[in-house]
């Protein structure tokens, strides 16, 4: 490989004569980013991703990736078929430098947690940016810098458009059936209990629709997530409970809890509205992930209605 252009990718990584070749300026756009400013092509055609939002963000704006890392073991089912065919560099903590190289990309978007200390080593293989992202809060204001990066400002506002009006289509149909319910989210691993906030990636869509979290979750914390333990079970009560399960483990969480006297006072658990969805999906944290939760509040909350 030879020297990156420096003056081009503005990493402020030292010229190595180990380095791929960033663009010519005149097919490059710059962008601005956690780590620096670097000079990305205008039209990427080895995109790599290296968090499961910067992929589905990709995905949804009509861009597919060649490789990403992954934070499951189980693919969610918005996401099967777009996996199948592509390179899986690992989860995200440790993604292997190797395989990234041997693909040959000529972009690579990343997140400033996990992408700052090999952040030297993806600048010399092709143009790397990272964005600040904070947690699923960061969702959207993720999915518009991966646009800007990818110059697909223009998808970026049709996807915004679909959103929007299949969240005033739930709201309407809401109002014709079951508005006033309280919905609660839990997720449950490896004998902790997470509480799902109102600023969480789906707390944000429920309230998009102008659902009622319980009071203990009709809060933001940085993050969105916060630990619940099993005394503060009552926490999760609600007209509705979606419980998010993730392996073996975690479904045992779940056996556990059903065994706790609080969990039979739950509201759902009595009226038999505790419905299990899948917790990749319900953390996807990009729109393709969205589109899905809105296809599940259809599903469990809106009376003979289809997902539109």
């Amino acid at each position: 490989m030879v020297a990156l252009i420096q003056s081009c990718t503005g990493s402020g990584s030292p010229p190595s004569a180990n380095v791929s070749s960033a663009p010519e300026a005149s097919t490059c756009h710059m962008v601005r980013h956690a780590l620096g400013e670097t000079c990305v092509p205008n039209q990427p055609q080895r995109v790599i991703t290296l968090s499961v939002p910067s992929f589905g963000d990709a995905i949804a704006l009509g861009v597919e990736p060649i490789a990403t890392i992954v934070y499951f073991d189980e693919p969610p089912p918005y996401l099967t078929k777009h996996l199948n065919s592509i390179q899986i560099l690992g989860k995200e903590e440790q993604p292997s430098l190797e395989k990234i190289v041997s693909l040959k990309p000529d972009l690579i978007i990343g997140i400033k947690y996990s992408a700052e200390a090999i952040y030297s080593q993806l600048s010399q293989i092709a143009p790397t940016v990272a964005d600040d992202w904070k947690g699923y809060p960061s969702w959207r204001g993720h999915f518009d810098f991966v646009a800007n990066v990818l110059g697909k400002t223009d998808a970026a506002q049709q996807v915004w458009s679909r959103y929007h009006q299949r969240i005033q289509s739930l709201k309407t149909a809401l109002e014709k059936s079951q508005q006033n319910l309280e919905i609660s989210f839990v997720h449950t691993c490896c004998g902790t209990i997470d509480l799902d906030l109102k600023n969480s990636f789906n707390g944000s869509i429920l309230a998009d629709a102008g659902l009622r979290r319980p009071s203990a979750q009709a809060v933001s914390v940085d993050g969105g997530i916060v630990k619940l333990s099993e005394e503060r079970l009552m926490d999760i009560d609600g007209d509705v409970l979606f419980v998010a399960t993730d392996g073996p483990e975690a479904a045992q969480t779940i056996t556990e809890l059903k065994q706790n006297p609080l969990w039979q006072k739950l509201r759902a658990v009595q009226n038999d509205r505790v419905y299990p969805v899948n917790y990749p999906t319900w953390r996807g944290g990009n729109p393709l992930a969205a589109d899905a939760v809105i296809d599940d509040l259809f599903k469990y909350l809106v009376e003979d209605m289809s997902p539109t």
